[in-house]
């Protein structure tokens, strides 16, 4: 999700001993490794689909049994009062990585990500978009993830994060914004002591992903990206290409909506327009943070747009004379 700068603190401050207290009452098997093998990097789930202990990304979500023996967490959760998606506790080794990367898909589009430091050192260094910053304990920190960036430890000892992830919320949006107007060293905070918010009202997603993306939405995204692009060769042909696509898929979605019997056709539709787009050498536009076009649509649009495989469709049964 894009914001004003690349790296924000919100205006509230949360009581590192008592997260530190909870997390290492966990036992030791809720870390789980990273999922794409970075060395040095690993999990604990706390929001999941269903609650399971999995690191996917979409379906309704529900606390992990992790979460439920951290209730001061559960505090955090509900002073932001944000709707909450997959969420973990992230761990960093000493001398390990976050290599710099983007993060472009559909999920990262849609969702904040939320930083609150429980174990860390001096010489955690976060950086976005050539900003670094030390991340001190308690602190609530998002940042763009649109940007490049990366997380270096150079302390001796494993760091780790509360690292929430959101659609949003009115509150935290008015947290965002009270941020955004002043200097971060003359921000306001507000210490949030454990048991001190109501923790009934905790809300989860229950959908995060579309089946068919909705013309609306394609438009949205892929206007997004336009407006980063810069408006050198090939960009006049590419937006020709990208407006027949759109207009395209605004035909298909009024003949078939989110129903499945479109999916050929909506598939057929996203392969044309990657073709046309390769031959075109929307690689060659780059986007400011680096990313070319073509993969930005990709990941963005093209492969979050529709379900992949096409469900089967079922066959007719044969009927045998007697």
């Amino acid at each position: 999700m894009k914001i004003d700068r690349p790296l924000l603190k919100l205006p509230r401050l949360y009581d590192a001993e008592r997260l530190a207290d909870e997390i290492r009452a966990l036992p030791p098997s809720a870390w789980l490794p990273h999922p794409g093998k970075v060395v040095g990097n690993d999990a604990v789930p706390m929001i999941t689909p269903n609650g399971a202990i999995t690191n996917a990304f979409a379906g309704p979500m529900a606390p992990t049994e992790h979460l439920l023996a951290c209730p001061y967490i559960l505090d955090i959760m509900a002073d932001i009062e944000a709707v909450w998606g997959r969420s973990r506790l992230m761990g960093l080794a000493a001398g390990a990585v976050v290599p710099e990367h983007v993060d472009v898909g559909h999920y990262w589009r849609t969702h904040f990500r939320i930083h609150i430091p429980v174990i860390t050192n001096p010489k955690v260094v976060f950086t976005c978009e050539g900003e670094m910053v030390n991340m001190a304990p308690g602190e609530c920190w998002i940042f763009d993830s649109f940007r490049t960036h990366d997380v270096y430890n150079g302390g001796s000892d494993k760091r780790v994060h509360l690292v929430l992830d959101t659609v949003g919320g009115e509150k935290l949006w008015d947290l965002i914004r009270e941020a955004e107007a002043v200097n971060r060293d003359q921000l306001r905070m507000i210490a949030v002591e454990p048991g001190s918010v109501d923790k009934s009202g905790i809300r989860y997603e229950k959908v995060n992903t579309p089946d068919i993306m909705s013309v609306w939405e394609v438009r949205c995204h892929v206007s997004f990206l336009l407006d980063q692009a810069p408006r050198t060769e090939p960009f006049p042909k590419v937006l020709q290409l990208i407006d027949r696509f759109l207009h395209h898929w605004g035909a298909l979605w009024a003949e078939f909506g989110s129903a499945h019997e479109g999916l050929a056709h909506y598939h057929r539709a996203i392969a044309d327009i990657r073709a046309r787009l390769g031959r075109e050498g929307a690689s060659r536009i780059v986007l400011p943070n680096g990313v070319t076009l073509d993969r930005a649509l990709n990941e963005l649009v093209f492969m979050a747009a529709a379900p992949t495989p096409a469900p089967t469709a079922p066959q007719p049964a044969v009927v045998v004379a007697r």
